[in-house]
């Protein structure tokens, strides 16, 4: 046996083999870089969570955003509906009065001044109409206020799913998280 005590196979006074003091740092050096991994890794899966919770909120954002949009579109719809609905009626009107103008030369006059009637109502509901484009107009802004919105929501969601990524790329080589220093 050799007098410097650097193997395993001595022995000490209790007959148990003593442990060399290098292969005692070793294995403290191993221990402590599986603790790093293990805290590291706690750390990471933790910063996933956070961004996971934070893409559901961010749907949950685009889901509002979205039902909102639907409500916006209804109304624009309804709008345009009766818009349109009115100015049939008043054409019809016209029409009408056309053809009696038409049909009797005698009594031009008095269907001129039918006509003329008829406009007027055209005239209320051309103005009805306007509103109801003003009120349109308002929804398409708060639409594209919307938009923005919901462009804003995907881009901090594509920068969660790259955090992500890069977390998850972290996990593929376990070694780079036990021993950061080496390539």
């Amino acid at each position: 046996m050799t007098e410097n005590n650097t193997t395993i196979n001595e022995q000490n006074s209790t007959g148990m083999p003593e442990i060399s003091t290098k292969l005692k740092m070793i294995g403290i050096a191993a221990g402590a870089g599986m603790g790093l991994f293990m805290f590291s890794m706690g750390v990471n899966m933790s910063q996933m969570t956070g961004a996971v919770v934070k893409m559901g909120d961010n749907v949950e954002s685009m889901a509002k955003d979205m039902r909102d949009m639907r409500v916006r579109m209804s109304t624009m719809a309804e709008s345009m509906a009766e818009g349109q609905a009115g100015m049939s009626k008043d054409f019809t009107k016209v029409r009408v009065g056309m053809e009696a103008m038409a049909g009797n030369m005698d009594s031009m006059s008095n269907d001129m001044h039918q006509l003329n009637l008829n406009i007027g109502g055209m005239s209320s509901k051309i103005n009805g109409m306007s509103t109801n484009i003003g009120s349109m107009s308002s929804a398409i802004t708060g639409m594209s206020s919307d938009i923005s919105q919901m462009n804003g929501s995907m881009a901090t969601m594509n920068h969660n799913m790259g955090s992500m990524a890069y977390d998850i790329n972290k996990f593929t080589k376990p070694e780079k998280l036990m021993m950061p220093f080496m390539n």
